[in-house]
């Protein structure tokens, strides 16, 4: 399993190229402790630390759900939501994980599904990915 999760994080993992949740989150620590509950619950994970990146991602895994920051270096958080949108579809749900006094307003400005402020209960987060990508395909 380390070995799987080492390579959704690096975006190398084919297993999960389909159905996996995307991680898009520039810090390190909060990146990998989600993408390892994620990966622990039995989902496939894929992660990037900006937009950019995880546009790149897109090339190689078709996401049943992404959890977006936004503020990230390279490219923001609504930067890559306008992009992906752009792309052809179809489109997974966009989850907002966001340090903001207001995370439920910046999620509704660009058209996420729902939003989640830092810190975040990772039950919650658990429970809000099971809502919008479904049970874990093990």
């Amino acid at each position: 399993m380390i070995q799987a999760l080492a390579g959704a994080l690096a975006g190398r993992d084919r297993r999960t190229a389909a159905g996996c949740v995307l991680v898009v989150e520039d810090d390190a620590a909060i990146r990998g402790v989600v993408a390892l509950a994620l990966a622990d619950e039995g989902y496939g994970v894929a992660a990037a630390p900006n937009g950019r990146v995880a546009l790149e991602r897109l090339r190689y895994h078709r996401p049943r759900l992404i959890l977006l920051d936004m503020r990230m270096p390279e490219m923001d958080g609504r930067e890559f939501a306008r992009r992906y949108r752009a792309l052809p579809g179809p489109h997974a749900p966009i989850v907002l994980v966001a340090a903001a006094v207001d995370a439920g307003a910046l999620g509704a400005e660009i058209g996420a599904a729902a939003a989640l402020g830092k810190p975040f209960d990772l039950d919650h987060l658990l429970a809000v990915v099971a809502r919008f990508a479904g049970p874990p395909r093990r």
